[in-house]
């Protein structure tokens, strides 16, 4: 939707973690770092509905690809408090991912979908948001479903000890 269609533009939202970095920088290939800053991971926090993002860093190493593509390859490390989806309880977790995407003009991603292929994020202008990209990689590296280590389902039982099966378990003779 824009104003041509006679209706207002959408307003550009600023990502919590923001780092510009222009294109031309890149060369023949160039190593770049990014932290977050405490706000930044508070923010962070927020919108991936954790309860703390303690610390946020990732390494991108980058390179020209084809047709005005950046090439990304990196490692994201990351320190979250999250809820235990069994016990409900907080607990922290270190996330440590190595990740690949291209950084594609707008308008160029890849029609085709490919499962295996590395994710496109596509860009304007003469910069790529590598903050923002590093933001996705944290929220692609959360697990879903957060278990603090050893937390286990109350009254637990066994494939056996329940159901169906446990029924018709009773009816064979004893072993």
């Amino acid at each position: 939707m824009s104003e041509s269609d006679g209706l207002p533009a959408a307003p550009h939202i600023k990502p919590e973690l923001s780092r510009p970095f222009a294109i031309t920088r890149v060369g023949a290939g160039v190593r770049v770092p990014v932290e977050a800053t405490a706000t930044e991971c508070a923010a962070l926090a927020t919108r991936m509905g954790v309860l703390a993002v303690h610390t946020l860093t990732c390494r991108f190493d980058l390179s020209h690809g084809e047709g005005g593509a950046i090439q990304a390859t990196g490692r994201l490390r990351a320190r979250v408090r999250q809820n235990c989806v069994v016990s409900l309880e907080p607990f922290e977790s270190e996330l440590a991912e190595d990740f690949a995407v291209r950084f594609v003009p707008a308008g160029m991603e890849s029609d085709e979908l490919d499962l295996e292929a590395e994710d496109e994020i596509p860009y304007e202008g003469t910069s790529i948001d590598l903050g923002e990209a590093a933001s996705e990689q944290l929220a692609l590296a959360l697990d879903p479903f957060p278990r603090k280590p050893g937390a286990e389902l109350p009254g637990s039982v066994g494939p056996h000890e329940s159901g169906a099966f446990a029924a018709l378990a009773k009816l064979l003779p004893p072993q």
